[in-house]
């Protein structure tokens, strides 16, 4: 790609993100065009589809989540790991609002230009889920499915005014099903503490 189209796609992609910001993701491609001073068309030559915008904006925060989901995979304590990995998700997920409908749909369907980024992220997490449910700190009748369900529900819920000032009150009731704490000491309430800490 040639400078000055990066220059154009990048200065799309920021304009875009603020709009999003504000409206969520549903907001009128023709106004992320006009504030950014181009026409729809130029937009579109870019960006054809709102999924491949959104792809691109949600990107690198989908690539430091499995980045993150891999460094996590060394820790000692898989309960924790699990822990911090899903707070970061809904945290990240809550960021566009209405982002989590379009993660969901774009999971099942192949051609969404948001399915790989998506499933790539759900790995990560089923392996953090496996270490803990190897561990015995996970109960074993969830899948990698159910836990990207769980994590959307909640960044769903936060999403939502009359939810948002129990959204941490009910991420940790859900952290508290999804573990057992039967290992090593590593209670669920030890795991949600340690990994809310700074």
């Amino acid at each position: 790609m040639r400078a000055d189209a990066r220059k154009n796609r990048d200065h799309l992609l920021t304009v875009a993100g603020a709009v999003i910001a504000e409206q969520g993701v549903d907001a009128s491609l023709r106004d992320i065009a006009r504030r950014a001073g181009v026409g729809l068309a130029t937009l579109l030559r870019h960006f054809p589809t709102r999924e491949a915008l959104l792809e691109a904006l949600l990107r690198t925060s989908f690539d430091e989540l499995t980045a993150k989901a891999d460094a996590l995979e060394t820790s000692d304590l898989p309960g924790d790991a699990l822990v911090s990995w899903l707070r970061d998700f809904v945290a990240r997920a809550r960021d566009i609002r209405g982002v989590v409908t379009s993660m969901m749909a774009a999971i099942e369907d192949e051609q969404s230009a948001l399915h790989a980024s998506c499933v790539t992220m759900r790995a990560a997490g089923t392996r953090l889920l496996a270490r803990a449910q190897a561990g015995g700190l996970a109960r074993t009748d969830i899948d990698g499915a159910d836990l990207f369900a769980l994590a959307g529900s909640l960044a769903w819920l936060g999403d939502q005014p009359s939810s948002a000032p129990r959204a941490d009150h009910l991420f940790d009731v859900v952290v508290s099903a999804i573990l057992t704490g039967a290992a090593g000491g590593d209670t669920a309430g030890a795991a949600v503490e340690q990994a809310s800490r700074p």
